[in-house]
């Protein structure tokens, strides 16, 4: 039997593709005909402020998109970005069986816009098995920002020591672990599935 009593989580990159990386922003740049290098400049100018809750996704794209005038409308860029979310159904699966033979608390620890969480979650059906989120957009901190995980802990109302955290960004687990957490590093969900069970988690 694990100790552990609360699965903390990213969901880009682990449990849905990436809200807004540089494939996307690249795929939005060829479809509607904007100048790639200087929309992924001053996206880097600004992002970390809408990823942050500080602006609307509105703003955001006034700023990366319009600052121009353009054939198109904020609204069909925006309907573009929401549209390309996927889920990774496998993985997805795995934690609902980790939630529940385990009887865990799943919380998701994520860097994501307010608008792309809240279509995200609606779309995927993800408040089935996900207990809390804490998102950055909500909250105002950023991962690495030890503040984001010490945040969760307190919500969550757990102790580092039962908490295993899952992020495809080493750095983040490297976070997670020094303030206590078990950590998995997500590479596939094979390796991670091996990770769960070394842990003594029943799948």
């Amino acid at each position: 039997m694990s100790d552990i009593t609360h699965l903390f989580t990213d969901l880009g990159g682990v449990l849905l593709t990436n809200g807004w990386d540089r494939g996307l922003r690249k795929l939005v740049a060829s479809h509607f005909g904007i100048d790639p290098a200087e929309m992924d400049e001053r996206h880097h100018l600004t992002y970390d402020t809408y990823e942050a809750g500080k602006i609307s996704l509105s703003e955001y794209l006034r700023r990366v998109v319009f600052w121009e005038p353009r054939s198109f409308g904020e609204q069909q860029v925006a309907d573009f970005m929401l549209e390309q979310a996927r889920c990774f159904p496998e993985m997805i699966e795995m934690y609902k069986q980790v939630k529940a033979h385990n009887g865990l608390k799943v919380v998701v620890v994520s860097n994501e816009g307010r608008e792309l969480t809240t279509d995200r979650i609606r779309r995927f059906h993800l408040k089935e098995f996900v207990d809390i989120f804490v998102v950055s957009s909500y909250v105002h901190f950023r991962k690495p920002d030890e503040d984001i995980f010490r945040l969760a802990l307190d919500v969550a109302q757990a102790d580092p020591g039962a908490v295993v955290y899952v992020d495809d960004r080493p750095m983040f687990t490297e976070v997670a672990c020094r303030l206590g957490m078990r950590e998995i590093w997500h590479r596939d969900y094979e390796r991670t599935r091996a990770a769960f069970a070394d842990l003594g988690l029943t799948l």
